[in-house]
């Protein structure tokens, strides 16, 4: 079993092996003749024996796919406050704990929790796709097993002729298993065909498309690199549509082909955009943090002698620095997107997805269903020479009304036209006399029918190239005219340019039979008179066009990544009006290292004949040149790609796996309510920005303040209590901010996370309100006489509300590129609470709770003062900002 063993299971296990382990090990079984199969898998055309099988069973497991262990409600509920910067608050509110700061640890900490509760309530019920694989399994599979004493007898058959075996539970199949296949049965592990008669498979959750497969024994193509286009080959999870064969199992359970698809949407998703973002921003804020603290400290200690109370006012600092109120915020933007966008028919899974929805810039997404109906269509019916020809659409149609068997869904798109042929009373005046089934080597079927009291006509429809060889004549303008040379090629030319257009061509020719001949066969399909062509199309969507020029005019490029063919994806792209700058086919990225592919990705349009794994693969290396990636897919096909992008989007009539894996669903599959749900992202991502862009520069310009404040003055400029309820102050004003209205301008091209933009604002923004810190430290001081410990409260008061007042009121300077009240103005919400904020600021000396907090009551003339340096600040920042736009930009 050495053999064996190398071969099903190599040195990998279940965990470590990969769909391209996978797709190498079945090619090369594919390429096998089928001794040579046998011989590896040390099987034989009668089976495995019992005890034989049994073994196996043991040693390799059960024909089941492994399931990732499920994450306890708690382990989830904890990551959520494991991000970076909830960690770095977290450490802060510890250490406030452990120095007696108890007010300040106690709301970092609500807001910690408060944040991760949100999160976690969205995020509960997904990572659930690995579960859902094993219900696509079929319960029973008819397999060979021989005696190990007797010598087997041949496999019984039923009464239509197929072979029937013993039946098995699924769970039992083992490599090297001889099993029988018929119509209806799911295929219950990997296997390679051994026997094929008249079989069709449905690969759609695999492959996306809706055409059943052709499966034979032969291998057409040897260089074909794609397991899925592998003829000899068919897939656990896959369907038999019609016909039947014998096939020996090759791969099981955990090492199947859709068992690698599994393992691409289990464990972590890879860092979104979002996560990237967060981050670089907590890792600002704690570089300066690092800076500032420590500085703040030692200044305050060596100057104050008191380095008890400088650690204190330090740690206010550090606390100060940091927006505490982000998780909040963020998840508070998030969760309102999520309803915004719910109202649009998008059901947001993931909320951390909602502003990578809106940052997308590159979509990917699949052909079937998207830009077109899903749905097959008898697009034309046509002369020899490209006429349109009723008589050709008679004769499909009565080929199509009675062959027997599953019909495909060519035969039903031609059935569909009954209405047309309504007059011609069919089972009235027809009826059939005999058939010449389809077989793989003709690839053509062919009916007799007898109208009644007249004579026989033999109908065969099929490929083109193969029916041409058997006409040798042609039917124009009820001409019969002889077959010759140019008439062969002016036919061939009309096949292309019909495939050309993205059509499906199947050709109908007949042949008038005497009456007294009572059986057909075969070599009876000769001289035939062709008739013409039929043509069939999955048209694209009305909407398509429509949705794919929002998108584009947003900013959004649209990739189509398809199992289809070029020429078909190639028509309908300029149907629905997407130029194509670029083909490339899955067979040619193989040889592409992957900066090569990230750049050649980055200027095609059409991904064609693309297995699972090559779509995921394209939607990685676009992301490594620093794209925000989006995949739209609903199959299982999809799954890989939907859980590499940035955002995964889905329908709601997605296969279960598909719909896990995604980020976000759709009620229903269509660009338009997409593009919908772009710009909502957008507004979340806009608003989301506006508080960090606030919270960085004000934070940053509070403690440039104190930094000079602590050198200067002989008192605390603010004493801590003080700096955390100045800072819990302000973070409330910002609850407004996923109320607030977006300037259309901030809609129009996706955003992105650009920290060096945002520090760059920090640093350029911040001084200027330490600026006029600094001219209200001079009018506390030589104006109101605050230069002694004895009259330190009325300076921290006048502070305080200057603090306040700069930081709240320069949130509507700071929230749009415009000139803020006049060219662009702040939601009704916002503006409530900003006013609310600034009249507590102003009233907290004057309150009971004053003298418990260190203020004291402010003089009259000092809110002249005030409302001098606000007015002064408001234009000064106004000027930079402007300044700052034009330099940097504000995105």
């Amino acid at each position: 079993m050495q053999t064996l063993n190398q071969t099903t299971n190599s040195s990998k296990s279940p965990k470590s092996r990969t769909s391209k382990d996978a797709s190498a090990s079945l090619i090369s079984i594919a390429q096998s003749d089928v001794n040579e199969v046998l011989h590896l898998f040390e099987t034989e055309l009668e089976g495995l024996s019992e005890p034989e099988a049994k073994r196996r069973l043991d040693k390799y497991g059960l024909n089941e796919i492994a399931r990732e262990k499920k994450i306890a409600w708690y382990v989830q509920l904890l990551k959520t406050v494991t991000n970076p910067l909830s960690l770095l608050l977290i450490v802060l509110a510890i250490i406030s704990l452990f120095t007696g700061s108890t007010t300040a640890a106690l709301i970092i900490f609500i807001m910690v929790l408060f944040g991760g509760l949100l999160r976690f309530s969205q995020e509960f019920k997904s990572n659930k796709a690995a579960e859902k694989l094993r219900e696509m399994v079929s319960a029973r599979a008819s397999v060979s097993r021989k005696d190990d004493i007797k010598k087997p007898a041949s496999p019984a058959k039923d009464a239509t002729g197929t072979t029937k075996g013993k039946e098995i539970e699924v769970k039992l199949l083992v490599a090297g298993d001889i099993i029988f296949l018929s119509a209806g049965d799911m295929i219950p592990a990997d296997v390679r065909l051994i026997e094929a008669k008249d079989l069709f498979l449905s690969q759609s959750t695999l492959t996306g498309e809706s055409l059943p497969a052709e499966k034979h024994v032969d291998l057409s193509d040897r260089n074909e690199k794609n397991p899925l286009e592998l003829a000899n080959l068919c897939f656990m999870g896959t369907a038999v549509v019609s016909g039947s064969g014998t096939a020996v199992v090759v791969e099981t359970g955990s090492h199947t082909y859709l068992a690698s698809l599994a393992k691409t949407v289990s464990g972590h998703k890879p860092r979104t955009s979002f996560d990237k973002g967060v981050n670089g921003v907590t890792m600002l804020l704690l570089r300066f943090m690092l800076v500032m603290a420590p500085l703040v400290f030692l200044i305050n200690g060596i100057f104050k002698k008191n380095w008890v109370e400088a650690f204190t006012f330090a740690l206010s600092v550090a606390v100060g620095l940091a927006p505490e109120m982000l998780p909040v915020i963020v998840t508070a933007n998030l969760a309102k997107g999520a309803i915004a966008m719910s109202d649009k028919k998008v059901i947001v899974k993931n909320i951390d997805a909602i502003q990578d929805f809106g940052s997308m810039n590159i979509l990917c997404t699949d052909k079937t269903g998207t830009l077109t109906q899903d749905k097959i269509v008898l697009q034309r019916h046509l002369d020899p020479y490209g006429q349109e020809s009723t008589d050709v659409l008679k004769y499909a149609y009565l080929n199509s009304f009675y062959q027997t068997g599953l019909k495909n869904l060519l035969d039903i798109a031609v059935l569909e036209h009954n209405q047309e042929l309504e007059s011609l009373e069919i089972e009235k005046n027809y009826q059939k006399f005999d058939e010449i089934p389809f077989d793989f080597v003709r690839r053509r079927m062919s009916v007799v029918i007898e109208e009644i009291g007249k004579q026989h006509v033999l109908i065969c429809k099929g490929a083109v190239e193969e029916v041409l060889k058997v006409c040798t004549q042609l039917k124009v303008h009820d001409r019969v005219e002889v077959m010759d040379d140019a008439a062969r090629a002016k036919v061939s030319d009309l096949q292309k340019a019909l495939n050309s257009d993205g059509l499906r061509v199947i050709a109908v020719a007949y042949k008038v039979m005497p009456t007294d001949q009572d059986h057909y066969a075969i070599n009876d399909e000769s001289d035939l008179i062709l008739l013409g062509n039929i043509a069939f199309l999955d048209p694209p969507k009305d909407s398509a066009a429509e949705a794919i020029k929002a998108l584009k005019r947003t900013g959004v490029d649209v990739k189509i990544l398809t199992g289809d063919n070029e020429i078909i994806t190639r028509k309908i792209c300029k149907d629905v009006g997407l130029p194509v700058q670029n083909v490339l086919l899955g067979s040619d990225i193989e040889a592409l290292a992957d900066d090569q592919l990230a750049e050649v990705a980055a200027t095609t349009t059409i991904f064609a004949k693309f297995s699972p794994t090559q779509k995921a693969k394209v939607i990685q290396v676009l992301r490594k040149k620093g794209l925000i990636v989006g995949y739209m897919g609903d199959g299982i096909n999809d799954a890989a790609a939907l859980r590499e992008a940035d955002v995964g989007i889905s329908v709601d009539t997605a296969v279960d796996i598909a719909k896990e894996a995604a980020d976000i669903i759709l009620l229903e599959k269509n660009l338009l309510i997409l593009e919908s749900g772009v710009m909502e992202g957008r507004r979340t991502f806009a608003n989301i920005i506006k508080y960090i862009r606030m919270g960085t520069s004000s934070n940053f310009g509070n403690m440039f303040s104190v930094l000079g404040a602590s050198a200067l003055l002989p008192f605390l400029p603010m004493q801590p209590v003080q700096i955390l309820i100045n800072n819990l102050l302000y973070d409330f004003s910002q609850t407004g901010i996923p109320f607030d209205d977006v300037d259309r301008e901030d809609l129009a091209q996706p955003p992105q996370w650009k920290i060096d933009n945002i520090q760059r604002f920090m640093i350029f923004i911040g001084p200027i309100s330490s600026v006029f810190d600094y001219a209200t430290y001079a009018l506390m001081w030589f104006v109101f006489g605050a230069t002694t410990r004895d009259n330190q409260a009325l300076f921290q008061t006048g502070w305080f509300v200057e603090s306040l007042m700069t930081q709240t009121l320069i949130v509507h300077v700071i929230r749009t590129s415009k000139i803020p009240f006049f060219q662009s103005r702040a939601s009704l919400p916002m503006l409530m609470i900003t006013a609310t904020v600034m009249g507590v600021g102003i009233y907290l000396p004057f309150s009971p709770l004053a003298s418990s907090l260190g203020f004291i009551p402010l003089p009259a003339v000092y809110f002249v003062w005030l409302a001098f340096i606000l007015s002064c600040y408001c234009l000064l920042t106004q000027f930079v900002k402007t300044w700052f736009i034009k330099k940097y930009g504000y995105s």
